[in-house]
């Protein structure tokens, strides 16, 4: 067995003052505050900065060209491409989500997901399970979503989206005023799968009923459902009320105001009531042009991708960049955004998110003499 190797001098999110973290093979094995005896085992002087654990990216529908929902048999050898990408860009575990589309298209997706060989090396992302990101939405909150593609909310129809692959659904987003027998959250949550409200038009009163029934997630909020209203809280009101429930947030500066993104922090514990997603689509990783879509095309502009008609149809920027957005903007101190990407998703669906006996997948921030936040990652070299 290796000699254990020892991180001193640490801040870590969630604990207070200094710590150090033993490693050993690989993976953590303890985790306590700094002591003033210098150890005698090899160690790195992290001099103060923070550590934290890697991403966790809840929401991303595809990268380097490849949307998730067009994954098949003859394109899956790709998916090795993306994970050595989000690792470099910080995310240790993603899952691949699937806007509305064909049912069979879906399966298709699911199938090659089910099938998805494990990543050749430990330095890569790995696949969390999927999103699915429809097709029961509010028609009209739909967004990008084709209209075409859209079903109704009803327990059969969920089963036949489902088909054999229940079991690699990690999420699912819905409308759940679409919901009129209220069968399908106990149905979804009795397979293991987390329920997310998005696209939706619900009412407060209905937010509460799904989230009664065991919700406890919503899709990037503010985005695609009625805003609030003081006296028409909606869903957003409701879930942000609600202290068991964790709402996706897309802190790229377009989705979302900053002064939005505050209020919603303020209203909530940063590590029990919002979670950062990239929610970004197929040409992450690749230049600002126009690119095909479905059967549409989508043009990335600085990051933001729209619909010929301008529509909102997500970014092309990594997750990390919406913690460095967060400090950038006076909203969070590096710790609560550096929480935000990297516990808080864990904590949404069910990960753990004690350092010990994780795998040292870690990552190493400090802030420029500017104030500008970066990262690198802690590599087999250190250790």
């Amino acid at each position: 067995m290796p000699d254990p190797f020892i991180l001193i001098n640490a801040r870590i999110p969630g604990y207070v003052g200094l710590q150090q973290l033993t490693i050993q093979d690989e993976i953590i094995i303890s985790l306590q505050p700094q002591s003033r005896i210098m150890p005698s085992d090899a160690f790195l002087d992290l001099l103060g900065d923070w550590i934290s654990l890697s991403g966790i990216d809840l929401q991303i529908n595809g990268a380097l060209g490849l949307a998730f929902p067009d994954l098949n048999s003859q394109n899956a050898d790709k998916l090795e491409a993306i994970n050595q990408f989000l690792w470099q860009h910080g995310v240790d575990g993603y899952l691949p989500t699937l806007v509305t589309t064909t049912v069979e298209n879906i399966q298709r997706s699911l199938s090659t997901l089910a099938n998805c060989p494990s990543p050749l090396a430990t330095s890569n992302s790995h696949i969390l399970g999927a999103h699915l990101e429809g097709p029961f939405l509010n028609p009209a909150k739909r967004g990008a979503h084709p209209a075409d593609y859209l079903l109704p909310l009803t327990l059969d129809t969920v089963k036949r989206v489902l088909g054999d692959y229940g079991n690699v659904v990690k999420v699912m987003t819905l409308a759940p005023e679409l919901d009129e027998t209220g069968e399908v959250i106990p149905y979804l949550r009795s397979l293991g799968i987390t329920v997310s409200l998005g696209h939706s038009l619900a009412t407060a009163a209905q937010a509460q009923h799904a989230f009664d029934q065991g919700a406890t997630m919503v899709t990037h909020a503010f985005n695609a459902m009625p805003p609030l209203h003081h006296r028409d809280p909606g869903l957003l009101g409701a879930a942000i009320a609600h202290t068991q429930v964790q709402c996706g947030l897309i802190a790229d500066g377009q989705h979302v105001s900053p002064i939005m993104i505050d209020i919603l922090l303020r209203s909530s514990q940063y590590e029990q009531g919002a979670f950062l997603v990239s929610d970004a689509l197929s040409p992450l990783g690749l230049p600002d042009d126009i690119y095909p879509w479905d059967t549409r095309q989508i043009e990335v502009t600085h990051g933001t991708a729209r619909l010929p008609d301008g529509t909102l149809s997500g970014t092309t920027l990594p997750l990390l960049v919406g913690v460095q957005n967060l400090v950038k903007w006076g909203i969070c101190d590096v710790e609560q955004a550096i929480a935000l990407a990297t516990i808080a998703p864990r904590r949404a669906i069910g990960l753990p998110t004690d350092y010990i006996g994780q795998p040292a997948h870690l990552l190493r921030w400090h802030q420029s003499k500017s104030g500008e936040l970066q990262w690198e990652r802690l590599g087999k070299v250190e250790f």
